[in-house]
């Protein structure tokens, strides 16, 4: 039977994507496992596999199409002999917020929360392979939850299934319809219009850029985070001089291993120890409570064409500099392909957003939510200082600005974590012991 391929939610926060590329063309035969297509999220382009042998009958979205919404038809996927048209018609993408009607739904779509019987004549949705996988291990296909589209039974649901009898399908109580998730509301920056602000330059020359997924997602997030969270702001400067000698020794210790550490490496570390050190501090606003997280997961914010990402070092207070710069650089250089998963830019307690190479000297952060706070670093430089013994000296000066959630942590605990920090930068041989 013809079925159709839908647009896959490959993030929890996915509402629509980017066809970016297809990797096979109509009348190919396909593999269950076999790469179909690069589909773009806001924040990262991944691969899309089928869960079923079969051929590409036709594809219903061209390639480099924006916003194709979650759950819209792609593509449709036919059996040796059976026409693409036999596929139901795509269905028009409704809004967000709409429920979808009960007669765009195809009547192989309803299958059952758990494995039941189905009535008596009603067919069996399932792959030639899954089939054959069946008659050869006794399975009854009316038993089995199908997995793939519309309910369609696929190699993946008859594999690790064991024959069940229709007295233990009789005796399992009835699943109760599972609710239909909330809509996800994707809000846009208020304010003037496109076309008010357009008249205002109508006599000057100018190129209009479309938004793409990350820069929408970017402006919406950031909008939220400026609007909603309680920002407060602490400032502190740190002495460099004793991490660079430090990190001079190091490097040339480790230089044969080909690992040459950054001041960066040590903020990492130097925040990832403040976290542990300030326990309460480590924590998250979580709508109508604060999640107090145990490790610590440092965000570091990457800068990349068209927007930023904030990768995840976790567990960074339980790992060694060397291994904190390995994993950032690793990140670092997928994140400017797009090519993180998910999970590698998703959480995390707290940020850090170093713009010193730059040359600033100093910035405010905005909380990237839900985390508690964010860490501004500004550039080393050269300042005169009274010394401890009251003299006039010369020292490399880091301006720092911790932006914190008040909501999350308050004005004096926010203060004894930026000292952890601090205290950890001028003092780097204590972060190794």
């Amino acid at each position: 039977m013809a079925t159709q391929i839908l647009m896959p939610a490959l993030s929890p926060t996915m509402e629509e994507g980017t066809l970016a590329k297809w990797l096979v063309k109509e009348g190919d035969t396909v593999k269950s496992g076999q790469i179909l297509a690069e589909i773009e999220t806001d924040k990262a382009t991944m691969e899309f596999e089928a869960v079923d042998e079969g051929i590409v009958g036709k594809l219903l979205i061209a390639e480099g199409t924006s916003g194709v919404k979650v759950n819209t038809p792609i593509a449709v996927m036919v059996e040796e002999g059976e026409s693409a048209d036999a596929a139901p018609a795509p269905a028009a993408t409704a809004p967000a917020a709409a429920a979808p009607k009960a007669e765009t739904v195809a009547p192989a779509a309803a299958v059952a929360a758990s494995p039941a019987a189905k009535p008596a004549g009603s067919r069996v949705i399932a792959s030639p392979l899954a089939r054959r996988i069946a008659a050869d291990k006794g399975l009854d296909l009316s038993l089995i939850k199908g997995s793939g589209p519309h309910g369609r039974i696929v190699k993946a649901d008859v594999e690790g299934a064991k024959p069940v009898t229709a007295a233990a399908v009789v005796a399992a109580p009835a699943a109760a319809p599972a609710a239909a998730p909330a809509p996800v509301a994707t809000a846009m920056p208020t304010g003037m219009s496109a076309e008010t602000v357009k008249k205002m330059f109508a006599d000057r020359s100018f190129e209009e850029i479309t938004l793409d997924g990350m820069r929408k997602t970017i402006a919406a997030r950031l909008t939220e985070a400026k609007q909603t969270i309680p920002h407060f702001y602490l400032r502190r400067d740190v002495q460099l001089d004793a991490l660079l000698k430090f990190r001079e020794t190091l490097n040339k210790q480790v230089e044969s291993r080909g690992i040459k550490l950054s001041v960066n490496d040590f903020i990492i570390k130097a925040c990832a120890l403040a976290l542990q050190a300030v326990p309460a501090a480590n924590a998250v606003w979580a709508g109508d409570r604060i999640l107090r997280i145990k490790p610590s997961d440092v965000a570091v914010a990457v800068a990349i064409e068209g927007g930023l990402f904030t990768p995840v070092l976790r567990d960074a207070h339980q790992k060694s500099l060397s291994a904190l710069s390995a994993e950032m650089k690793d990140l670092a250089g997928r994140a400017k392909t797009k090519k993180l998963a998910p999970h590698e830019y998703q959480g995390g307690s707290f940020a850090i957003s170093n713009l010193g190479m730059f040359g600033i000297d100093n910035f405010d952060a905005v909380i990237n939510p839900p985390h508690g706070s964010i860490l501004a670093v500004g550039a080393g430089v050269k300042k005169p200082v009274v010394a401890k013994d009251g003299t006039l000296a010369v020292a490399t000066v880091m301006s720092m600005t911790l932006s914190v959630d008040h909501r999350v942590i308050d004005g004096a605990l926010g203060a004894e974590f930026l000292k952890a920090i601090i205290e950890n930068l001028e003092n780097p041989m204590a972060m190794l012991a």
